[in-house]
């Protein structure tokens, strides 16, 4: 049995129930307002609001021209979030992103001091395109931001104001001169999100808009502080056994090593998804079924998940290579033979 919980303010003057709807009412017009900019593209949108509220990371993988880089800062717009933007170039430096100290004279005694100048990592928003074009070196200089929401420099440590949301974009072609993600650093990521080619009726509506002397004005719908009140309400839904159940499952059967792990499994993946994989998890179904308009979590909240939060912490060997198996089969084939569970 789940342990009754509130979910709503802390004067408690909402029912669980109001407040749910009141976060689908606020999800289904960022949705509106996005739409006016973006066409299609549903998918991405959704995975991109469920790590929005979960304040989490996300890595995005499409081919050219697909609105990776117009999709986030829509959405930044939206919520009235600051957003920058870092093109990862093969020369990019770590301070380049994180900011660097450099002297210069005080105008009231004369001396030489140091001083802190923020780079792009100071913003709410952080688009990192095309991650894998900068060596690790540059790479690694997002983990700490990622992480512990900080950036230090020389002696100082200096906050990144919340919400912080990073989404780092590759190309899924051109990988001469690359420099691909560490496993570790992926994990860092909460979803891997894949943009797939408009549908015919969506790319004849993108032809229409962009071709036109016109322009698309969205209207801001939350605040950086209303944000951060969502994030707070999503950690608050309670969450079933039997759904923690379901999810360590999955989990577990990713993993080649484990005694639950099917036989495909041990023949096609060398690495599995970590603990990580399941808080993920978790937090996402929480996000999904607010959003939904229900004060309750549900396996089906967690195996929609499954793909994008699952597909970049697999790894797979050279027999599921040679034999052109991706981690999304993989992923398919588990939770088909995972049974979902009820209360």
């Amino acid at each position: 049995m789940v342990r009754e919980q509130r979910i709503g303010r802390r004067d408690d003057t909402m029912s669980e129930v109001e407040d749910a709807e009141r976060v689908a009412e606020i999800a289904k017009r960022i949705r509106r307002e996005v739409g006016k900019v973006i066409v299609g593209q549903d998918d991405a949108i959704e995975c991109l609001l469920v790590a929005l509220l979960t304040d989490r990371h996300c890595f995005m993988v499409g081919l050219p021209g697909l609105a990776k880089t117009l999709i986030v800062s829509t959405m930044a717009r939206v919520l009235q979030l600051s957003f920058k933007r870092i093109q990862f170039t093969p020369d990019l430096m770590p301070s380049d992103i994180t900011g660097s100290e450099i002297i210069q004279e005080s105008p009231e005694t004369g001396k030489r001091e140091f001083s802190f100048y923020q780079g792009p990592v100071f913003a709410n928003m952080v688009l990192a395109d095309e991650i894998n074009r900068t060596p690790p070196k540059t790479q690694a200089a997002l983990l700490e931001a990622m992480q512990e929401r900080q950036v230090t420099a020389g002696n100082q440590t200096y906050p990144l104001t919340p919400p912080f949301f990073v989404l780092a974009t590759q190309n899924p072609l051109d990988q001469e001169g690359t420099y691909p993600l560490p496993e570790a650093q992926l994990d860092r990521f909460m979803m891997n999100v894949v943009l797939r080619y408009p549908p015919p009726k969506d790319e004849i509506e993108i032809l229409k808009k962009t071709t036109v002397d016109e322009n698309y004005e969205v209207s801001p719908i939350l605040t950086a502080e209303q944000v951060i009140e969502l994030q707070q309400l999503v950690r608050r839904v309670p969450v079933g056994d039997h759904v923690f159940e379901y999810t360590v499952e999955l989990i577990r059967k990713t993993r080649p090593s484990d005694p639950i792990a099917p036989d495909f499994v041990k023949e096609w993946i060398e690495m599995g998804a970590g603990p990580r994989a399941g808080q993920n998890l978790i937090l996402g179904a929480k996000a999904r079924a607010l959003m939904e308009g229900r004060c309750y979590v549900s396996c089906h909240d967690v195996k929609a998940l499954a793909k994008p939060v699952l597909r970049h912490r697999l790894t797979t060997n050279f027999n599921a290579d040679s034999e052109g198996i991706t981690s999304d089969q993989v992923i398919s084939r588990i939770v088909d033979e995972t049974r979902l569970r009820t209360s």
